[in-house]
């Protein structure tokens, strides 16, 4: 007498079957073609520092790289710490921001009791001093032959930021916001200046 087995249960292990099978000969490939990049790494580890002596000549990313200047997060942190200490000893209430030259804040000290919207006008001072490379003072007199430099994302056209150059190139911008005037934001800006100086 014959037995059998009823067919979904033979679909069931037949594809139980290929699916292992399958996955053994995958394994297979992928062991054979990791051995075989070891072993091409492994013999060739020899030539590679004779290639990449002849290929440093030849280094396409020569001419195509620039270098620049930024500030350590610690002279950032010095120079915010100076204005804002310039600041107290005249009882003034300030924030103080420190951006790099790309612009992306570095470090931001809130004076206590500053008010809450000079927190962004320093960083957005600091922002546009870095831009122009000068005085945010003085970039408001070119407002009056460029009036549409104020809708540039990210710029306050206010006294109060201060660039940091080395050599003419800047390198860092510091703003300061929350004294009674722009002059004396900018006065304690350049005290942060002053003292990377030192």
């Amino acid at each position: 007498m014959q037995q059998h087995t009823p067919k979904h249960r033979v679909r069931s292990v037949s594809r139980r079957t290929r699916l292992f099978t399958g996955g053994a000969v995958l394994a297979v490939v992928v062991a054979g073609g990791a051995g075989t990049v070891a072993a091409n790494a492994a013999g060739s580890s020899s030539g590679n520092a004779s290639s990449a002596a002849r290929s440093s000549s030849g280094d396409p990313a020569r001419g195509n790289l620039t270098q620049s200047t930024h500030l350590t997060v610690d002279a950032a942190t010095k120079a915010a710490q100076a204005a804002l200490d310039a600041a107290e000893k005249e009882n003034q209430r300030i924030s103080v921001a420190v951006v790099d030259r790309n612009g992306n804040t570095l470090v931001t000290l809130r004076g206590d009791g500053a008010g809450p919207q000079s927190y962004e006008s320093a960083e957005r001072k600091a922002f546009t001093a870095v831009s122009w490379n000068a005085p945010t003072s003085e970039l408001v007199k070119r407002l009056e032959q460029t009036p549409n430099l104020k809708d540039i994302p990210g710029t306050l056209f206010l006294g109060g930021g201060a660039p940091v150059a080395v050599k003419g190139v800047p390198v860092a911008g510091i703003g300061v916001a929350g004294a009674p005037s722009g002059d004396l934001d900018e006065k304690f800006a350049k005290a942060g200046v002053a003292a990377l100086g030192r």
